[in-house]
């Protein structure tokens, strides 16, 4: 297959990128950056892909598209920050969107990002596709995220919006920050512990990626989460007996807030979203790592027992 790819320079997109090659599939990157040969540049002025370092000026044919693209959302959420975690998904959503529907023949499916900020706050409920919205900025982020798919989706192109938990991978991701403290022994739980974090390891996000690419069937949203959310106090406790160490401290949301600012803290660090990956277990999708300890010792780069 021939896959556009938005985000191909991220942390997900990456491991993507090289699941893709490796399979062999062609990969043709989308940049914020001036392209290089080979690759398309986004004019976010005139509302356009660009496509003059392609052959002959074109993007030619596309079987698949994947929009990962998105400013990184741990910071601080100053009103340029927070119109650029909007314009990167939203605004390049639907420029992508509009791009491939022009297209002749269209792909066969946009597999869109997303995360599970969607549903908000929402403490003890388990949630799975069909729950409501939430509030806050990061759930108006991905509702307006999944719907700039909306120009494909009526021209009868497959969208899936992949609605991303907390992902546990190597050389980045959740873990990365996190990593450092815990193996000082000066790791431990955000808060109280009692939110409950839906997480999934990197493998199995791509693995749900290539999933959805593949198979007919799937569309609409998708939770991209293990079908085993942990509380955090859980989750630290797993990382802290991986690393050998205990967790025994607790970041007060003060902290939290003061370092981050109040939203990006309650909104990602302090929130609680007990989320079920519904669809992706009706349509068969079997986990690599369903389990955190499992997923933490796969991070870590040591083996694992077959599921």
């Amino acid at each position: 297959m021939r896959v556009l790819v938005t985000g191909a320079s991220g942390y997900i997109g990456r491991a993507l990128a090289g699941a893709l090659a490796a399979r062999g599939d062609e990969v043709v990157t989308v940049t914020h950056r001036p392209p290089l040969p080979g690759q398309v540049g986004v004019n976010l002025g005139e509302r356009r892909l660009d496509t003059s370092r392609m052959p002959a000026g074109r993007l030619g044919e596309v079987d698949t598209a994947v929009h990962l693209a998105g400013t990184p959302i741990v910071a601080r959420w100053t009103s340029r920050r927070r119109e650029e975690i909007r314009a990167s998904r939203i605004a390049l959503g639907d420029i992508l969107a509009r791009a491939l529907v022009s297209l002749e023949p269209p792909p066969g499916v946009l597999v869109t990002g997303s995360a599970i900020g969607y549903y908000g706050e929402r403490g003890e409920e388990e949630l799975d596709e069909g729950s409501p919205p939430g509030n806050g900025f990061l759930a108006e982020v991905c509702r307006a995220w999944e719907d700039a798919a909306t120009p494909a989706r009526e021209a009868g192109i497959r969208v899936v919006a992949l609605r991303t938990g907390v992902v546990l991978g190597q050389c980045g991701g959740a873990l990365g920050p996190q990593l450092p403290i815990f193996r000082l022994g000066l790791g431990g739980r955000l808060g109280a512990g009692r939110q409950w974090t839906s997480w999934v390891s990197l493998a199995d996000e791509v693995r749900m990626i290539l999933f959805a690419l593949d198979t007919a069937s799937v569309s609409g949203p998708i939770n991209a989460t293990s079908p085993n959310p942990v509380r955090n106090a859980e989750l630290a406790a797993a990382l802290g007996r991986a690393l050998h160490k205990s967790a025994p401290f607790a970041v007060p949301p003060l902290v939290l807030e003061l370092a981050l600012g109040r939203g990006p803290a309650r909104e990602m660090l302090l929130v609680s979203q007990r989320v079920r990956p519904a669809r992706l277990e009706q349509a068969g999708f079997r986990f690599e790592h369903p389990d955190v300890e499992r997923a933490i010792a796969a991070a870590l780069g040591r083996p694992t027992l077959p599921s």
